[in-house]
């Protein structure tokens, strides 16, 4: 066994924090370290070799238009006795101190012997491959499932099918905040039986 791999695994699984937007700091991360990050995600487990995953990525520009846009998502998709100016504000204005934003989904595919929780599972470890590896570059992250996140809505602007699934708002960039201590909430033991 390799101990030296495994210490240097499970120390960044272990550091892994989400980070809020509000904490990131505006500093951009050149676009060869996310698509760096996206060869990690594209190496997750897949049930039939599926790879479920897809990720729209926005940067610059993009990532301030799509802020406005599911803005507007919101405010057009939401009754008017619901909806509210500082949730409207919070979408439009929550990308500015991220470096990138990236939407991850489910892409089904067309074997309709693998089950939907497979696909759905070998996505998110998709996003989590990701995630470590924005942890083991010192970036950070936060997965996001709020605003329009679970909406046909925003399925409709990316141009997804409906067996397809938004998995999260993914947002990187980097932050001033020193890192929080970790915490679960319910001891190992109460999580697994040996049998």
């Amino acid at each position: 066994m390799n101990n030296e791999r495994y210490d240097q695994v499970s120390a960044t699984i272990r550091e892994r924090r989400s980070t809020g937007w509000a904490k990131m700091n505006g500093q951009v991360i050149p676009d060869n370290v996310i698509s760096d990050l996206l060869v990690l995600a594209d190496w997750a487990p897949t049930h039939g070799r599926t790879e479920p995953w897809k990720f729209f990525v926005y940067g610059g520009e993009a990532k301030t238009t799509f802020g406005r846009e599911h803005a507007q998502l919101y405010w057009n998709n939401t009754p008017d006795d619901k909806r509210q100016e500082l949730t409207l504000q919070k979408l439009e204005h929550n990308v500015d101190k991220a470096s990138h934003l990236i939407i991850a989904a489910m892409v089904r595919g067309a074997n309709p012997k693998i089950p939907v929780i497979e696909e759905v599972a070998a996505a998110s470890a998709a996003v989590q491959n990701m995630l470590l590896g924005a942890t083991a570059m010192g970036i950070a992250s936060f997965w996001s499932t709020g605003g329009m996140t679970h909406t046909e809505a925003l399925k409709q602007y990316l141009g997804l099918g409906a067996e397809d699934v938004v998995l999260g708002l993914i947002f990187l960039g980097h932050t001033d905040e020193p890192a929080k201590e970790g915490v679960r909430n319910r001891p190992l033991a109460e999580k697994v039986k040996w049998l």
